[in-house]
């Protein structure tokens, strides 16, 4: 299983130097599996360079999962290049966020006055499927849903190909219970003993003082639910718009120093954009 991402940045696009090393477009993963499967998750800014490489290597089989419905995770998705071609056949998999079917959603945000292009401008064969909770099968990959702690809710998923395991859960509140989410010790039985995991890991504790309830997580309650967890590698994601590289580095090295005095085994980083992974 490869993952790469193409976007991990939170709540809105960022540019300039200070945003360099870990990229500012929003959330965008792609997944690639043994059987050449090719899983998009979300669809944030950074769907549209997806979609351009997807496009250049003639990839034209794809299917989009998504976890919520919040601008910053849809926004990419009337620039994502492979929905204006014919020959796509894209399977868009989510949950019916917000009580809206997801054909619905997507026609409401590319109609007048938000984009120029239409719903119905586009080319590709698109088949949704609003899926619950019970885990199902992408070709060799078997994916299992887990409901967020997150305003409006939203879905988790972990992946798993060929004994390896990999867990995505952005814009989860480990320390607050939004309607629908779970609790801390839920969680921690969903990520335990997962190769790879991807936590939302905004907010410092000061920050948090005042944050409480937005539906993201301290970084240091991420790091905890990965430790208990048994995870052998936890990747630090939706980095704060105003979080320039340095203050990333800061939180990663802090992460490190508690790691190490916990005596455990864990491999942390922040994940950037155009950072791949294999497992």
């Amino acid at each position: 299983m490869i993952i790469r991402c193409w976007g991990s940045r939170g709540s809105i696009p960022v540019s300039g130097r200070g945003y360099l090393r870990y990229g500012g477009n929003t959330t965008c993963l792609e997944i690639r599996t043994t059987d050449d499967q090719i899983v998009i998750v979300d669809a944030g800014s950074g769907i549209r360079e997806a979609g351009n490489a997807l496009t250049a290597n003639r990839h034209h089989h794809l299917t989009l999962l998504l976890t919520h419905a919040h601008w910053d995770h849809i926004m990419g998705f009337p620039f994502f290049k492979p929905i204006y071609s014919n020959r796509t056949m894209l399977t868009i998999r989510g949950h019916s966020f917000t009580r809206e079917s997801l054909k619905e959603m997507f026609s409401r945000i590319m109609s007048s006055p938000n984009f120029p292009v239409t719903y119905l401008q586009i080319r590709a064969q698109i088949a949704y499927q609003e899926n619950g909770l019970s885990p199902y099968r992408l070709g060799a990959l078997t994916v299992t849903p887990i409901a967020l702690s997150h305003p409006n809710q939203g879905m988790g998923y972990k992946f798993e190909e060929n004994g390896k395991t990999f867990v995505f859960l952005t814009d989860n509140e480990l320390g607050y219970k939004h309607e629908g989410g779970l609790d801390f010790q839920d969680y921690l039985k969903f990520v335990e003993g997962a190769d790879l995991l991807f936590h939302d890991a905004e907010y410092k504790e000061d920050e948090y003082k005042k944050t409480r309830g937005w539906g993201h997580s301290l970084y240091k309650d991420a790091l905890r639910l990965a430790l208990e967890g048994g995870v052998g590698m936890l990747g630090l994601f939706h980095h704060n718009q105003e979080r320039v590289d340095s203050d990333v580095d800061a939180i990663v090295q802090d992460c490190r120093k508690i790691i190490q005095k916990s005596g455990k085994k864990l491999r942390c980083f922040a994940v950037g954009q155009s950072m791949e992974f294999t497992i």
